[in-house]
């Protein structure tokens, strides 16, 4: 456990634990229904718990706890640039709990994630925010984040994957 500002003992940051599978799920059901996209979660508690604890799993997450209560998270993955021929994170999910917003958790998880950089000699810390997330994309500009507006994110998924990967299209 790591304990992100020392002046405040309310704030742990830890890495999720087999067994926890539910409560990350939880999380991204509480995410995607903030970003009106609950629509779109297929997962299951079993999906996630091979995704983060089975044989071959290259996910992580992260649990912000206030007082010992499970109030925000961080999923993340190892990517690599080419360009500077490192790692890095990529952030998939960034949530906090609408009740503990305000107390400093989401900018300890990316300290945390930032530091994970640092620490491992890793190139950079990247994500992707919803455009029109106001109040995200700000919260990210203060921390220095600079938005990558010149890039697109490409997606197949589904039929159209399908359709690719049988050589369609």
């Amino acid at each position: 456990m790591s304990r992100q500002d020392a002046s405040d003992k309310s704030l742990t940051i830890r890495r999720a634990c087999p067994g926890e599978a539910g409560l990350v799920l939880s999380f991204i059901r509480d995410l995607a229904a903030y970003e009106k996209l609950s629509h779109e979660v297929e997962a299951t508690e079993a999906m996630i718990d091979a995704a983060l604890f089975g044989a071959s799993s290259r996910l992580f997450c992260e649990i912000a706890e206030w007082k010992g209560e499970p109030a925000g998270f961080a999923v993340w993955f190892i990517n690599f640039s080419t360009f500077s021929g490192r790692s890095g994170i990529y952030l998939e999910d960034l949530f906090v709990k609408p009740e503990h917003r305000g107390r400093g958790l989401g900018k300890a998880l990316l300290v945390h994630l930032a530091r994970t950089c640092l620490d491992n000699g890793w190139a950079r810390l990247q994500w992707s925010v919803l455009d029109w997330n106001a109040p995200s994309i700000e919260f990210y500009k203060s921390l220095g984040a600079v938005l990558m507006d010149e890039w697109t994110v490409c997606r197949v998924s589904g039929p159209a994957l399908t359709a690719l990967a049988q050589g369609a299209r």
